[in-house]
């Protein structure tokens, strides 16, 4: 305008087009051209003191019979059409044909598309993206939490606060968790998939260590246990770049949503559980997706149920069940390790590296593929969980000797021999040190009769010989005294303890 206002103040002085062009460095037909448009309009130099640039842009620029920021044709709404270009296979071109079919002196289909794109400028930064109905679930946690308060050591603890947002309709869910960790993690999403009752075709996580192993644009790891749920349920995991929060525009303009209409509005009030936090926050999530949309005109929930639910696909028929996967190498004891308890694997696979599947209740091992071997889970009591199948024989007959079992072989031949054997047991430290000897007791004992054994033991206990050498000793002794044609019963009534036996 400064241009313009030199412009009329030379041509009113009586200076050519061609020299006003040399001076202000412009084309002389800018010159013709503004000079004409002022000449039909009625401007002159001097123009008038209250002519602002704004009404002298106006008065050259302004095409006749338009009024400014109207346009020359008929535009149609475009809030409506944005909708409608979320559902399935619709797409610009047929809904500029339908637009057409209605006003065929409208625009053309690259100025309608312009048009639209300038439409969805004016909207929130997230709808720049397009997200077609049913494609993607956007998730994140907060980075605020909800501090809950306990009721007898009125100590504050803070919650974190899971947020998934569906692309097409902003469908938002929410929760208070107790943690970020994989378990916390998991069962938000099978939860989120319940209230939204259905499966989108992705998941866009941010590169949380409970889902994504390593953050990578070209091949992201996904954590194993994340990924067997998101197979589960038949869904895709496509994680954001990493610090590229435009990749989940959508869930990052959820989350400052969330923060002010759920923390924002319940900051006042005081939790003293998770429960009574998720029942606030689904009263707040009521408020956020009952609310109408300024630019669209409608609601989120309107969104979801009008375009977005027909697109989800059905939750699988079976219930899905934790489970945390593992890898583990086999121990020489045919043991793995899972939070220190240890259960064990078929011997062979000693040194081989297994998965680890653990669930709630149980706990299975997988190697190459192949299930090898089933455990309960074990949160107390022994930490070691071996099915006998899985020993070798050598170990599988140590670990059927008992204290009890040696008592029944003992009792099996008498009382003085069992005594026996309760005496050599309870003489060491750890039963489980006496039990070699009295395997070899047993053994002297196969080559005499039962009423010599009794002798034998009764003689052993007196004494304090509760070893396999002493044993043998008293046998060999007992050999020598005892007439070979003797009969069993004789020696049962014999005072064995006289001094003519073993003295």
């Amino acid at each position: 305008m400064r241009h313009i206002r030199q412009m009329l103040r030379l041509a009113g002085s009586g200076t050519s087009s061609r020299e006003i062009a040399v001076m202000l460095g412009i084309a002389r037909s800018t010159v013709q051209d503004n000079l004409k448009r002022a000449a039909m309009v009625g401007l002159s130099w001097p123009l008038a003191s209250d002519l602002t640039d704004d009404v002298l842009e106006a008065k050259l620029f302004v095409h006749p019979g338009v009024k400014q920021g109207q346009r020359l044709r008929q535009e149609p709404d475009w809030g409506p059409l944005s909708i409608e270009l979320k559902k399935p296979g619709v797409t610009l071109l047929i809904l500029w044909e339908e637009y057409r079919s209605i006003h065929p002196d409208g625009y053309g289909y690259s100025r309608f598309c312009e048009l639209f794109r300038g439409f969805e400028k004016r909207l929130s930064p997230t709808m720049r993206q397009e997200h077609v109905a049913g494609d993607k679930v956007f998730v994140d946690y907060s980075g605020k939490r909800v501090p809950i308060v306990d009721r007898k050591t009125g100590e504050i603890r803070e919650a974190e606060l899971f947020l998934g947002v569906l692309g097409a309709s902003s469908y938002t869910y929410a929760e208070a968790t107790w943690t970020q960790t994989l378990p916390d993690w998991i069962g938000s999403h099978v939860r989120m998939f319940t209230f939204v009752d259905g499966v989108p075709r992705l998941i866009v996580p941010d590169n949380l260590k409970s889902g994504v192993n390593r953050a990578s644009f070209y091949d992201p790891e996904i954590n194993r246990s994340y990924g067997v749920m998101a197979a589960h349920y038949g869904v895709g995991v496509l994680p954001a770049r990493p610090r590229r929060p435009k990749d989940k525009a959508k869930v990052e303009n959820g989350v400052k949503f969330a923060q002010s209409c759920i923390l924002g509005r319940l900051r006042k009030q005081t939790f003293f559980s998770l429960t009574e936090a998720n029942a606030a926050i689904a009263q707040m999530l009521e408020r956020i997706n009952n609310h109408v949309m300024r630019r669209l005109g409608v609601s989120r929930r309107n969104l979801f149920e009008t375009v977005e639910q027909a697109a989800l696909a059905s939750l699988p028929s079976e219930h899905y069940e934790f489970a945390e996967w593992r890898l583990a190498r086999v121990s020489t004891d045919y043991h793995v390790e899972f939070q220190s308890f240890f259960y064990s694997v078929p011997h062979a696979l000693i040194r081989s590296q297994v998965d680890i599947r653990a669930t709630e209740r149980m706990i299975e091992i997988f190697h190459r593929g192949k299930r090898v071997a089933v455990h309960q889970r074990r949160y107390g009591g022994p930490r070691y969980g071996t099915d006998p199948a899985h020993m070798p024989s050598s170990h599988r007959r140590y670990a059927e000797w008992t204290p009890e079992r040696f008592r029944r072989w003992g009792a099996s031949i008498g009382p003085q021999t069992d005594g026996l054997i309760i005496a050599i047991l309870a003489s060491r430290p750890h039963p489980e040190q006496g039990f070699r000897t009295c395997l070899g007791i047993l053994r002297l004992y196969r080559d005499i009769g039962q009423d010599r054994a009794e002798a034998v033991s009764a003689r052993a206990v007196e004494i304090g010989g509760l070893n396999s050498k002493a044993i043998a000793s008293l046998i060999a002794t007992y050999k020598s005294k005892i007439p070979p044609t003797e009969p069993a019963a004789v020696v049962e009534h014999a005072n064995l303890r006289g001094p003519s036996y073993f003295h």
